[in-house]
């Protein structure tokens, strides 16, 4: 999809003008912390000299391996309990050449919301962790095309439990982990149990309230539709802070089914996952069917949106392989299902999707693909082995096809629409105290040997599994480079990604908002020289 004609002129009124905004890299760090202490209360502002600043900057930390005695911290933490602050901060970080990284939930798979790979950058974070309001509108009792507004602090399991006490029979589409933040969530995408059915967070998203890099607050209508479109997927902490999303809430029945069935490889487990990755993607949408490989078995895992008596006669249509019962089902309330797919227990209240506990105690390592063909049987007899192998993890593999399918590449930044058939997350976990090494190995390794079996030109990644050895930005002369930006945006955004850089040279030339993996501005000069 081509820039409007009005974002290409605002794009080159922009670069004309951007030599005459104040240099990010000429003011004082004490400059900044005093413009911070000016407009915001200081209760909220922790510097790296405070008692709690550790306990607040390790509150969201969800990988302990990006938490060391190495780690580049931040000059300050800034929690906002108002959207004012928000802006105070942007400004302050403006004016004062700071550059801001921000975090919702914590989850970013290689820390980049609060920290640098950089040692000698300095920067602040502005933790949304207060900013967590969820207001269902009124009519969401009547059930289809009810909304809600939920800042981006809140996390997907108080969305959820906010959403379905107002009305059991309503929904939103979105993740499995309970304590993802909303605002990282649904900046990548947001994948998820019902998105075969109802699509990714981001096709639910109707509004949202962004802060940007002048500090000022934008909705839909003021910030325009080539920002809007850029904010629903393009990733986080490029081109604003995102305090609120609007979104369509989903009708579901009072009763969802769900199953676990697991299938070692003695019990056929290759021959029922070779099969699934035609099946997964083609089943009714309102079946999900995704898949946990570890050791030497695989687990089906599946949300229906209906009741056991009329899922078993469709499985045993469309994939008799997997061997699934009456006695397999597990019926419960949508709600219930939200807890069970994080903790694979039916007793767990549904009041724990409210904890934003965190452990430090392991370490993990994530990488992704996406599967356009399937994997033949023979490849999964070499593939199962390496489950096996001195620091095996495990992979999950999350089934596309409906509504996802449906859905043009280009209508949002994640183009892993049409044609494929499934994700491919891998997981490497260690404990805090080993050294990790042959954890990394393995999942570097196979990484490597499954390149031979999943999408080319580009090797398509997901932005949410955020994976640093993909590529990082260069910066030059305080700008990040476009062609750097490329080596990664492809993977994650394919033919999206000149798009979304052309958005962040039209709303933020002097690349403020940035981070490793962030996206970078397309100068006029290299927008002619790839649109000759």
């Amino acid at each position: 999809m081509t820039m409007s004609r009005a974002l290409v002129s605002l794009v080159f009124i922009l670069s004309l003008s951007s030599c005459c905004l104040p240099s990010l890299s000429s003011a004082t760090s004490d400059g900044f912390l005093q413009c911070l202490w000016e407009n915001i209360p200081s209760g909220l502002i922790y510097t790296q000299g405070a008692i709690n600043f550790t306990d607040v900057l390790v509150s969201s930390i969800r990988n302990p391996r990006l938490f060391t005695n190495t780690t580049v911290r931040p000059l300050v933490i800034v929690t906002p309990t108002d959207v004012s602050h928000v802006q105070a901060a942007v400004r302050c970080g403006r004016a004062n050449g700071v550059h801001l990284r921000v975090r919702s939930g914590g989850h970013d798979y290689e820390g980049l919301s609060y920290r640098s790979v950089r040692a000698d950058e300095v920067f602040g974070v502005v933790d949304l962790a207060n900013l967590r309001s969820i207001t269902v509108s009124a009519d969401a009792a009547a059930g289809p095309m009810s909304t809600a507004w939920v800042d981006s602090g809140a996390t997907l399991g108080e969305l959820y439990y906010k959403i379905a006490k107002n009305n059991p029979e309503v929904a939103f589409s979105a993740g499995i982990c309970p304590t993802i933040g909303v605002g990282g969530h649904f900046s990548g995408g947001g994948i998820g149990m019902m998105m075969r059915r109802f699509g990714l967070s981001i096709d639910n998203v109707i509004d949202a309230s962004l802060v940007n890099a002048d500090g000022d607050l934008l909705n839909r209508a003021t910030m325009g539709e080539d920002l809007f479109w850029a904010i629903r997927g393009g990733g986080g902490e490029s081109f604003g802070i995102v305090v609120s999303w609007k979104v369509s809430l989903v009708k579901v029945p009072s009763t969802v089914t769900a199953f676990n069935i697991v299938r070692s490889v003695d019990q056929g487990a290759i021959d029922v996952l070779s099969k699934w990755q035609d099946v997964g993607p083609t089943l009714p949408n309102d079946i999900t069917i995704r898949v946990i490989v570890q050791g030497q078995q695989a687990t089906f895992q599946s949300l229906y949106l209906g009741r056991c008596s009329d899922l078993v006669p469709v499985l045993s249509t469309f994939f008799p392989e997997l061997g699934m019962t009456s006695g397999d089902c597990l019926e419960m309330t949508w709600l219930q299902s939200a807890v069970f797919f994080n903790t694979w227990n039916l007793n767990v209240p549904v009041e724990s999707l409210l904890s934003r506990g965190t452990s430090l105690s392991t370490f993990t390592k994530n990488k992704s693909d996406y599967v356009r063909r399937a994997i033949p049987k023979e490849a999964w007899k070499s593939i199962f082995p390496w489950l096996t192998m001195n620091g095996a993890g495990m992979i999950i593999l999350e089934p596309h096809g409906g509504f996802i399918g449906a859905v043009p590449a280009g209508a949002t930044p994640y183009p892993h629409r049409s044609g494929v058939l499934y994700n491919i997350q891998y997981i490497a976990l260690w404990p805090t105290g080993s050294d990790g090494s042959a954890a990394t190995r393995w999942i570097s390794n196979l990484y490597e040997f499954m390149g031979q079996y999943v999408s080319k030109n580009p090797r398509e990644a997901y932005v949410n599994y955020r994976d640093l050895d993909i590529g990082q930005n260069v910066v030059v002369d305080d700008i990040t480079t476009f062609d750097s930006g490329e080596v990664w945006g492809d993977k994650y955004f394919a033919g999206n990604f000149r798009r979304l850089a052309a958005v962040k040279a039209a709303v933020d030339p002097t690349d403020f908002f940035r981070n490793e993996q962030s996206i970078p501005p397309q100068s006029m000069a290299t927008k002619s020289c790839h649109s000759g």
